[in-house]
This record gives structure tokens, C-alpha cells and sequence, in this order.
């Protein structure tokens, strides 16, 4: 039988495969997961356990970022356009929301 803490999480939990690895992704506000205005600039923190990643990363999502002013700061050749698999999953729940690393490395 599921503990109803598994089937109910008190703090928003993503369990994810990005390039075939296991991590997770959560966050530390419960009012993610029953109010809707929480979700315009949040953090969320990814542990992906690898041996190549020292600390966990502190993201802050912002979901009404302007796209335009992602694209001011990096041309359309530049190499910083390719987007960690982490961002990208991140954008199939909050679609054109913009990623802050916080100075950490993106995870690719």
C-alpha cells in the first residue's frame, strides 16, 4: 500500500531521466502545488547525484519572462543558445519561463 504522503507530496517532487540519468528536481514551497500565483518566480533546487556535481543547484524560474529579452543578451549563433535538457523539461510545465543557474555551471 502507497503512504498517502507518496501519493499526496506536501512539496512539489519531479523525479527525472535527462540523457538517460536519474535526479530529482524539487522544490521547497508547498504553495506550488495548490496556488497558482506562486508559480511567477520560484525556486526549485536539482540533485542529480553524479560525481561531477559537487552541490545542489539553486534554479529561480521565472514564467513571465519576456522572450525578447533573453534574446537581446545572446545572438542567434552564439553557443550559449543550446539549452541544458533540465531547462527544456523545466519548459514542459512552465512553457517560455526563463532559468537562472544562480552562478552555477548549467548541467548539460
Amino acid at each position: 500500500q502507497v503512504s498517502p504522503g507518496l501519493r499526496t507530496p506536501r512539496l512539489p517532487v519531479w523525479l527525472c531521466s535527462l540523457s538517460g540519468r536519474h535526479s530529482v528536481l524539487f522544490g521547497t514551497d508547498s504553495q506550488l502545488l495548490s496556488d497558482w500565483k506562486a508559480e511567477r518566480i520560484f525556486h526549485l533546487y536539482f540533485y542529480s547525484g553524479q560525481q561531477e556535481q559537487t552541490q545542489t543547484a539553486h534554479l529561480t524560474i521565472d514564467t513571465h519572462s519576456h522572450h525578447w529579452e533573453e534574446a537581446q543578451r545572446e545572438g542567434p549563433c552564439s553557443p550559449g543558445r543550446r539549452r541544458p535538457a533540465l531547462e527544456m523539461a523545466i519548459r514542459t510545465k512552465w512553457a517560455g519561463a526563463t532559468v537562472s543557474w544562480n552562478g552555477t555551471d548549467p548541467l548539460f
